[in-house]
């Protein structure tokens, strides 16, 4: 097979795009749910979009997480709703206490 028709081979020009494209705080706590998208284009038509997502509470470690995320997420948590967020956890605490390691083993 030969080359002669070089001008209708078609060299495909894929892109893969991540970005965050939505935030959503909810519930009493603030949590922050983030959605990520993936598309692959090519030559600017999209063939493919795909999600992940996961949310976050006010006491999680948000350094890893993109600009945009840590700015919504310093502003809804305040000390107020860090203080709540923990007073809900001690209550729930109270009533679904965590075993003891004697206590799983029988001893």
């Amino acid at each position: 097979m030969g080359y002669d028709n070089i001008s209708s081979l078609k060299i495909m020009s894929l892109e893969k795009t991540i970005k965050i494209d939505q935030i959503e705080i909810v519930g009493d706590y603030k949590a922050v749910q983030v959605r990520q998208a993936t598309v692959i284009t090519d030559d600017g038509k999209e063939l493919s979009r795909s999600f992940h997502r996961h949310s976050l509470n006010c006491d999680a470690d948000i350094s890893g997480e993109d600009a945009e995320v840590q700015a919504v997420c310093n502003a809804v948590w305040t000390d107020e709703v860090k203080a709540a967020y923990a007073a809900h956890l001690e209550e729930q605490n109270e009533f679904f206490p965590s075993a003891t390691p004697e206590e799983v083993s029988g001893e």
